[in-house]
């Protein structure tokens, strides 16, 4: 998958297959859009691309409501790896700023998806709107690419379990603990990206080596407080284990600093404290427990990894 980060600098890309959007969460629906703009890429011999932007839009356009408690599903890094395996082929990365949000729909295409791009065929989601005030639709870019020879398609709603699967439906699913549910939204493992550093030295001395997580992005969604079943994977070895989170609030008195994310991979030793790690949830264990010392907290971690042992995950 290439990747770029403006519209100037963009290498030849052949009978170009595009879509737009921000792909939080690389959701179920939006890998139907991905797989449809890869089928119609290889029908004309081009290539698929998303346009997509950074920082969420939201944040951009209303810092101060809808934007200031929005936790989003995928750090940037996050959202690169999941479009990589979902088999995108270009993904541009829109710097958002309050400049790009005045671009009305009608420049948008003209100046960028034609001029720039020259778009053989535009795909687009569900009551998808876009432009300055959401003033483009489906309708409106149908008119103009009889005008400008593209070819313009809307992917249907999907659905799941009867829900229509959004990305905020997902992040409500996360922020409850309901990690299985939002899975199945996804149709991948809800990820955490980070570097592992080291953790307990006193249980180091019973031979259970843990490691703190530290998250990428400030507005990064982490469920709540409580132990979840995990697959870590780091230096090139994955480990199935268990994560605890603490101090997971959300809202104004939300501090990166305060949260506590710590990893327990079994099987594991020190090496891999220092490294870059990808962490999957699987499952919600239990609540957050009180020790009265470490033999307690030893024999709790005992029985929770012999549970886990037993999830297939």
């Amino acid at each position: 998958m290439r990747i770029f980060y403006d519209f100037d600098h963009l290498a030849p890309i052949p009978n170009p297959v595009v879509t737009t959007g921000s792909f939080d969460g690389v959701h179920v629906g939006h890998k139907a859009i991905i797989n449809s703009i890869n089928k119609a890429a290889r029908s004309v011999q081009g290539e698929s691309v998303l346009i997509t932007f950074h920082p969420h839009p939201r944040k951009v356009l209303f810092p101060e409501t809808a934007g200031k408690d929005l936790f989003l599903i995928n750090s940037q890094r996050e959202k690169i790896e999941l479009l990589r395996k979902a088999g995108l082929q270009n993904l541009i990365i829109v710097s958002f700023t309050p400049e790009f949000s005045q671009i009305s729909s009608i420049d948008f295409i003209r100046n960028i998806l034609v001029a720039k791009l020259h778009a053989s065929k535009i795909v687009i989601g569900f009551n998808h709107q876009f432009g300055h005030n959401r003033e483009g639709n489906f309708d409106f870019l149908r008119e103009l690419g009889s005008y400008y020879n593209f070819e313009v398609e809307e992917i249907p709603e999907q659905d799941l379990h009867n829900e229509t699967v959004s990305s905020t439906l997902i992040r409500k699913a996360l922020q409850e603990g309901r990690i299985q549910r939002a899975n199945a939204y996804l149709d991948h493992h809800y990820m955490i990206m980070g570097r592992l550093n080291g953790g307990s030295n006193k249980l180091k001395e019973k031979s259970i080596h843990t490691f703190t997580l530290d998250i990428e992005e400030e507005c990064k969604l982490v469920p709540p407080d409580g132990v979840y079943a995990v697959r870590i994977e780091a230096a090139n070895k994955s480990f199935k284990g268990i994560l605890n989170i603490k101090n997971s609030r959300y809202g104004e008195d939300r501090c990166k600093d305060d949260l506590n994310i710590e990893v327990f991979p079994f099987c594991a030793d020190d090496s891999l404290a220092g490294k870059d790690s990808k962490v999957y949830f699987a499952k919600y264990i239990r609540r957050e427990l009180e020790f009265s010392g470490l033999d307690e907290l030893k024999n709790q971690l005992e029985k929770d990894k012999n549970m886990v042992e037993e999830l297939i995950y």
